[in-house]
């Protein structure tokens, strides 16, 4: 398994960053490997069920997003299906009068042999994708946009 996780202060109340995050098609606008978002599905418990594109270094995976928990202004909890299975966790929690955001996950690398040798460059390679990730969520939501 491997896991990453970061959080980051944002400028910005706690609705509007989890409103933003809440629509699958704005991860795409500020996660840089994530090259197709596709076939939203809103869900009975709020979340979403969404196909998507992911890259890795420049390896297209594709998947399916399944959101398990959706609690709203709080957290949303995906479970990964497809080349990468696993887990993603997303909360918002109100901190020093804007929201502090930390993103989460866990998942399996597709087939051993490149599990074993990847790991260490995969896990550098989502820790960086990651602070991107959260940097991009920041610079856009202080923006107004």
């Amino acid at each position: 398994m491997v896991t990453v996780s970061r959080s980051i202060h944002i400028d910005a109340p706690v609705e509007d960053v989890f409103a933003y995050l809440d629509d699958p098609r704005n991860h795409a606008e500020v996660t840089p490997s994530l090259a197709e978002v596709r076939n939203v599905e809103a869900l009975d418990n709020g979340g979403k069920r969404v196909e998507h594109t992911y890259k890795m270094a420049g390896v297209g995976l594709d998947g399916e997003l399944v959101e398990r928990v959706h609690e709203e202004n709080e957290r949303m909890v995906f479970e990964m299906r497809g080349s990468l299975t696993g887990e993603i966790e997303i909360e918002t929690t109100a901190a020093d009068g804007g929201t502090e955001l930390r993103y989460s996950a866990e998942y399996e690398l597709p087939g051993k042999v490149l599990s074993t040798v990847a790991k260490p460059f995969v896990r550098l390679y989502n820790e960086r994708e990651l602070q991107t990730t959260l940097e991009n969520t920041k610079t856009r939501l202080e923006a107004g946009s």
